[in-house]
């Protein structure tokens, strides 16, 4: 692939964020807007779009059982959250429903994007909810995050998830259509800026404060351009646009105005680029002479192409590869510890539940995570 796509109607894997004006007003859902932004996926999913939507709005709809606007203490939060949370999900599957869509709903908090281990998890998890024509909607865990772990606003999330899961394109659905030179609302010389092929400095002070002053929600054009500088590190294009628009999706393929943040790296030359930056082994997997073939031929690496393992480090670690020689062919992240990895070794991967007691992922270390040594 080559460098970061700018047309959504190129995109094969998709990240929607919408925001808590959006989704509800008066602490209730907007059922007109939703129903047309299931209209909008649905038509993105029919021409082969993956979609995963992130999504906010429970603490809104949920604060209303609590009598409390809005909430100010954090366990006033957790618990709004717990009680619209259903609610949300109830008016998405609602949304949903005439389009023959199942929605499933996946809760995340910042340990699980930055813990290896989880990370793994959770992205496995939103692989099969994809493959098996699911729409994962996501939202920040409110109920058990705090302070100091959460993201305090889902843009960053759903960069973070998009990086996870490979999305070349994330959207992020707000309440003006993209950044400007300065506050379009105080400022009458404010200039629309259309494209961007980095986040610097001078613009992110363009962006300006987070606003406080809004009655729901808690991000605002800085959290916004954070969260395409994460996109952007993991090669996914960022359009910020506004979201109230008839048919917001739609509305982005017809033209509507937007920012449009699009990396030079596409998502697998950025993850290989991390990959090969990032990763210090914590211990060493030694092939057999076949496995060395199929791993520099593409495949992933597989528990009966493994010879030995060399060291202790548990799953989701960085581990380097080498041939029977002791040559360093590449390196990647195990999914399986050392110790699972020398009862597994050379055996075929459906022995592994009857071995270790649980099933596990087929490849010791999956060709997504595994870069291979510059020749």
């Amino acid at each position: 692939m080559g460098s970061g796509i700018d047309d959504l109607s190129q995109a094969k894997r998709l990240v929607v964020k919408i925001g808590s004006a959006l989704v509800s007003e008066a602490n209730t859902f907007r059922s007109a807007w939703l129903e047309q932004l299931a209209a909008d996926i649905a038509f993105l999913r029919s021409n082969g779009t993956q979609v995963i939507l992130v999504s906010s709005g429970a603490i809104a709809l949920g604060r209303a059982f609590l009598g409390k606007t809005p909430p100010k203490k954090l366990e006033e939060k957790q618990a709004a959250a717990a009680l619209g949370q259903p609610v949300l999900m109830a008016a998405l599957s609602n949304a949903f429903a005439p389009h023959d869509i199942v929605v499933a709903q996946a809760l995340l908090t910042l340990d699980d994007t930055e813990n290896r281990r989880r990370w793994l998890n959770a992205r496995a998890t939103l692989e099969t909810l994809l493959d098996a024509g699911v729409l994962p909607v996501i939202n920040e865990n409110d109920t058990v995050a705090t302070d100091e772990i959460r993201y305090g606003d889902n843009d960053r999330l759903a960069a973070r998830v998009a990086g996870m899961i490979g999305a070349d394109m994330l959207i992020l659905l707000s309440d003006v259509d993209g950044l400007y030179t300065a506050d379009p609302r105080t400022e009458d010389s404010a200039r629309h800026i259309s494209h961007l092929s980095e986040v610097t400095s001078d613009i992110e002070r363009m962006a300006g404060g987070i606003n406080q002053d809004a009655a729901i929600g808690s991000g605002g054009m800085t959290t916004k351009l954070a969260a395409a500088k994460i996109a952007y590190a993991a090669g996914c294009t960022t359009i910020i646009t506004q979201g109230r628009e008839t048919y917001p999706l739609r509305a982005i393929i017809d033209g509507a105005r937007a920012t449009r943040i699009v990396p030079p790296l596409s998502p697998d030359k950025a993850r290989e680029t991390w990959l090969r930056s990032h990763l210090n082994p914590k211990g060493t997997i030694i092939l057999d002479s076949g496995a060395v073939t199929a791993v520099q031929r593409g495949a992933s690496l597989l528990p009966v192409g493994v010879s030995d393992v060399i060291g202790q480090f548990e799953r989701g670690s960085a581990v380097a590869l080498k041939d029977p020689e002791g040559t360093l062919i590449g390196k990647g992240i195990s999914a399986y510890s050392a110790a699972d990895i020398a009862q597994l070794k050379g055996l075929h991967s459906d022995a592994a539940e009857a071995i270790l007691g649980y099933r596990g992922r087929p490849a010791i270390v999956h060709r997504d995570d595994l870069v291979l040594d510059k020749v």
